[in-house]
């Protein structure tokens, strides 16, 4: 009896549960962001949603309006709002088989905050939080703290509650998202909602969804990526099916292959130790023939589902996707540090996240407001990439309506903390910029933009816009400007204010023709306009593509330009095996009869004269792609003696004039040793010089670009490891200390900057 007790106990228990479930799924829901507290966006439709029994009637009832709709097949129901009026607080309803009243609803300006840590840093570490969390009662300030999720597929739900401004409630919010609703809050004079959805040391990439990667052609990979990798769409489908045919056929092919098989196989390719296996081919003998079965087919990496929240759309998915269709105005955004080398790419990813968050909002005129990261010494060697993604941070303004930037680099007090607490005014400026630019308030909210650049004798005159003058912060002369002439070296200018043009000069330059401003990651400029709102990097003029090779060889006016590149701070891409060119000519000269290649190298030491050398000998190859820098992706490869070469060159030492001989390259994209494997006439087995051997199985390692005078046991010019950005090895002439190759020299932080043309002359 007491087991049968138990099993009817046990019975009524699990019929409990299943009718609670069932009562539960029946039950109308709403989505967390719909709950008491809650701030509703005035002056537009509001969508409201959630779930609810299919064909289940749902009735929402709020000032005076009353909208039904009907569940669909999948439980889920929507209804519309007209626009509402700003006010509160309010009740709120909805009615099914059950009824759920929202209180205290208010009606006002709904603003998402998002980005990485800067966005995240919370209110409590800020700077001057005490006084800040003191006076944060405010029943027209409300926020909604999102946690932090990710997730391969679009969710419906997140974890997170609506709640007052106060100084219980404020001190893990967002510093920047607190301040800005404040301000807005005071000025609107309406109720404001912040929505803060961030996530330290994250990407821009999770935060977009698909959509967004869709609208902008050079993401196309990433929107190609994202969309086989969803089971739902057609690209996965066919990719699925394509990946089974090839199965299909593979095992079908090996099953015939394998038929009346002798039990002895053998590898055709055996493993080699310290590489990763791979599937090798395999002769079988079958009916005493042998026959071979090829590898599998490889799966494709695309079928592969996100597993970190790094990933492409992953954090959109878990914590945006479950706010989507809600009405808000805008969006400010505080993000790039994780995406600081990307330069101008940055700008295309922002404007895919821009315009994806405007489509699944429904909203073309959502705000967007953002703030250029400040200056921060990176781990990366080259000090220039940091202006260089701010210099794509300001494009964005420039190219999509209702956005702005803020500009910060003067709220920094260590360039060592990527973080800097001064969180107040960076919030007031973003508010600004919404005044502005969405409501249309007469404020200052633009900091002093470049305008035009005027060369007049040996000044450069800077023109600026949203200025009705100039001023520095701390009343010395302004800082940070450098210029340069023809040879592209920049150097420290003296600058002088004059209403709202800056003018510049150098006892180094005598013609200038190219000014920066802020051109490194540690800048904290002093330059600003009338209202306080500080200069932010920028750049401009020309600097001549030749530079000052036809004025320093006047014979090379025959050659024409195929590739340039600044040797101290070069970028490769694509694993390191394909090298980034400022300038590319290379398919103008494809099929054409080349007669001759020139390189010439010219380098800015911090110290001295400039130097240069220019060396022409006949084409290592008919093929011009092979003739610029030997990466894998040229597929260039020569160790050589070449013959009628002519050097000319202004650093002591350096043999010049016409040779029939005596000259040998070593042009190749992988590492190598001292062994003078080609027997190079005079080289040393002990040192890295006009002999060494190239490892041909090491390619994208270390790299070599030499050109040798080995008559004269002498290195006429190197470029050698060309992945390293500043820390890349770059000499004329052979090297006075170390390796006469300049192999391991890191030698490119010496120079202020330089230029490599690689050019031809044609038949």
């Amino acid at each position: 009896m007491k087991r049968n007790s138990l099993i009817c106990s046990a019975a009524v228990a699990v019929l409990s549960v299943t009718m609670f479930c069932l009562s539960s799924q029946a039950d109308v829901r709403l989505p967390e962001v719909f709950a008491s507290n809650m701030v509703l966006q005035r002056d537009l439709p509001v969508p409201v949603w959630g779930w609810a029994e299919p064909g289940e009637k749902i009735t929402v009832v709020f000032e005076g309006q009353t909208v039904s709709a009907t569940a669909d097949a999948e439980g889920k129901w929507q209804v519309k709002l007209n626009p509402l009026k700003a006010g509160g607080p309010f009740n709120f309803t909805v009615k099914g088989k059950n009824e759920i009243k929202l209180e205290n609803v208010l009606v006002g300006e709904v603003w998402i905050c998002s980005g990485q840590s800067n966005m995240e840093w919370t209110l409590a570490r800020s700077k001057d939080a005490q006084k800040a969390i003191a006076a944060a009662k405010n029943p027209n300030l409300r926020l909604f703290q999102v946690q932090k999720a990710w997730n391969t597929e679009p969710q419906e739900s997140l974890k997170a509650q609506w709640v007052e401004s106060t100084p219980e409630t404020v001190p893990s919010f967002s510093a920047v998202g607190y301040y800005f609703g404040v301000k807005l809050a005071a000025d609107l004079k309406v109720p404001v909602g912040l929505i803060n959805s961030s996530w330290g040391g994250t990407r821009i990439e999770p935060w977009t969804p698909l959509v967004g990667f869709e609208s902008v052609k050079t993401l196309k990979n990433i929107a190609d990526d994202v969309a086989a990798k969803d089971t739902t769409s057609e690209a996965h489908r066919n990719l699925v099916t394509k990946t089974l045919a090839e199965y299909k056929k593979w095992i079908a092919d090996t099953e015939v292959a394998y038929a009346g098989t002798a039990s002895h196989t053998k590898a055709t390719a055996p493993r080699r130790p310290g590489l990763r296996r791979q599937a090798a081919a395999v002769e079988v003998t079958a009916d005493n023939k042998t026959k071979r079965i090829t590898a599998p087919p490889a799966f494709p990496n695309q079928l592969n589902p996100y597993t970190r929240n790094q990933d492409p759309t992953v954090l959109y998915n878990a914590m945006i996707s479950p706010l989507v269709p809600l009405a808000v105005r805008g969006a400010i955004w505080y993000q790039g540090e994780a995406n600081m080398a990307e330069g101008p790419l940055y700008a295309q990813k922002m404007e895919a996240l821009i315009k994806g968050w405007r489509t699944v909002f429904n909203n073309p005129d959502l705000g967007f407001y953002y703030v250029q990261i400040a200056p921060f010494i990176y781990g990366n060697p080259d000090p220039t990439k940091l202006p260089e993604l701010q210099e794509a941070q300001s494009s964005v303004e420039k190219r999509l309506p209702k956005t702005g930037q803020a500009i910060v680099n003067d709220l920094v007090d260590n360039v060592k903390d990527i973080h800097p607490v001064n969180k107040e005014p960076v919030g007031n400026r973003l508010a600004l910029l919404a005044l502005n630019r969405t409501y249309g308030q007469n404020v200052a909210a633009a900091s002093p933009e470049f305008a035009k650049l005027d060369i007049n004798g040996n000044t450069a005159v800077v023109h600026f816009k949203n200025a009705k003058s100039l001023k520095t912060r701390d009343g010395k002369s302004p800082d940070w400007f450098e210029i340069a002439g023809a040879d592209g070296g920049y150097h420290k200018a003296d600058a002088a204010i004059e209403g709202t043009t800056i003018k510049l000069t150098s006892a180094a330059v005598e013609k200038p023709l190219a000014v920066r401003f802020a051109w490194n990651q540690t800048a904290m400029p002093n330059v600003q306009n009338e209202a306080g709102l500080p200069l932010g990097p920028f750049r401009a003029g020309t600097i001549p593509e030749r530079g000052l090779l036809d004025s320093f060889v006047p014979d090379a006016e025959k050659f024409k330009l195929v590739y340039s590149f600044d040797p101290t701070r070069p970028v490769l891409t694509d694993n390191n095996q394909r090298f980034v060119y400022k300038t590319d000519k290379s398919r103008e000269f494809k099929g054409k009869k080349i007669k001759r290649v020139g390189y010439f190298l010219y380098l800015i030491p911090k110290e001295g004269k400039s130097q240069y050398v220019f060396v022409t000998l006949p084409p290592l190859d008919d093929d011009v792609t092979k003739l610029g820098v030997p990466v894998k992706a040229s597929g260039a490869r020569f160790q050589k003696q070449v013959t009628d070469v002519t050097v000319m060159s202004n650093v002591p030492g350096v043999e010049t004039g016409t040779f029939a001989d005596g000259f040998n390259v070593e042009f190749w994209d992988c590492n190598y040793d001292k062994e003078n494997a080609a027997n190079v006439p005079g080289a040393d087995t002990g040192k890295y010089d006009f002999g060494d051997h190239f490892t041909a199985n090491a390619s994208s390692g270390y790299g070599s670009l030499q050109i040798h005078n080995f008559a004269k046991k002498q290195t006429v010019l190197a470029f050698n490891n060309f992945a390293s950005g500043t820390n890349c090895d770059v000499g004329i002439g052979s090297n006075p200390a170390g390796e006469p190759d300049w192999t391991f020299s890191k030698s490119a932080g010496k120079y202020n900057g330089g230029q490599f043309l690689i050019l031809v002359a044609t038949e």
